[in-house]
């Protein structure tokens, strides 16, 4: 399996514009690709589909690609065949699964970016290359056939990670106590992404970009994983030098 992914934690960071943030890095991602498929599904359909593909291509114009919508092809298992890139953007992550589970696109999604096809997904699009999408924030507004996702990396993501600060008055559970119930029952570990991070996944590293540092949550052991990091060698040494 070769695979050319990076999963962001957000499409927008607070002062900046859609996707802007990573422009650079999505630049450099698609560098070999004149048109980008677009694939809206973590939202409601209907219009909302237009209008989300119509933000994605204004940012696409701006780096001077074209960008099509996954829903204007009659058959879009062969949009997945022939794309040159792919991106998937955030919304509600049990909406997208159900819908590529329905329209029976998992298993070509999943083909296509084992083939090292470019692949930039946010939120929603970033939990979906989990192995399942048990660590979502979103609300189960509809019910997928399986939690089971794509399963390129062999961990699950928890996007727009942030945890209780010192002083904060709310006084129900932190976002660590909801993962750590998480993996009472689950042994696959967390990675959980602040805003403004992304794992950029190439040549078999999986390392962690952006300002911030993330986590590595499992059970009874957290881990700092700081830019510039390979997140699989963290996982590694957790497994037999917990904190």
């Amino acid at each position: 399996m070769s695979l050319n992914i990076l999963l962001a934690s957000t499409s927008k960071v607070y002062g900046t514009s859609y996707l802007s943030y990573l422009s650079d890095e999505i630049q450099q991602l698609f560098k070999d690709s004149d048109e980008v498929l677009f694939i809206p599904f973590a939202r409601p359909g209907g219009i909302s589909y237009s209008e989300y593909t119509k933000k994605a291509k204004m940012f696409f114009q701006s780096i001077d690609k074209d960008c099509v919508s996954i829903t204007s092809f009659h058959k879009p298992e062969k949009a997945i065949e022939k794309a040159d890139a792919i991106f998937t953007g955030g919304g509600n992550t049990f909406l997208l699964l159900k819908t590529l589970y329905e329209l029976k696109l998992i298993n070509p999604l999943r083909d296509k970016l084992e083939q090292a096809c470019p692949y930039l997904g946010t939120s929603a699009g970033s939990n979906i290359c989990g192995q399942h999408i048990k660590t979502t924030n979103d609300m189960p507004i509809v019910y997928p056939p399986s939690f089971d996702a794509l399963g390129l990396v062999p961990y699950v993501i928890n996007p727009h990670f942030i945890d209780k600060q010192e002083g904060e008055k709310h006084q129900g559970e932190s976002r660590s106590t909801r993962l750590n119930e998480y993996l009472t029952q689950n042994e696959i570990p967390v990675v959980a992404l602040p805003e403004g991070s992304w794992i950029r996944v190439n040549q078999g590293q999986h390392k962690l970009e952006g300002e911030q540092t993330a986590l590595l949550f499992r059970l009874d052991t957290t881990r700092e994983i700081r830019p510039g990091t390979d997140i699989l060698q963290v996982i590694k040494s957790s497994k037999t030098s917990p904190e």
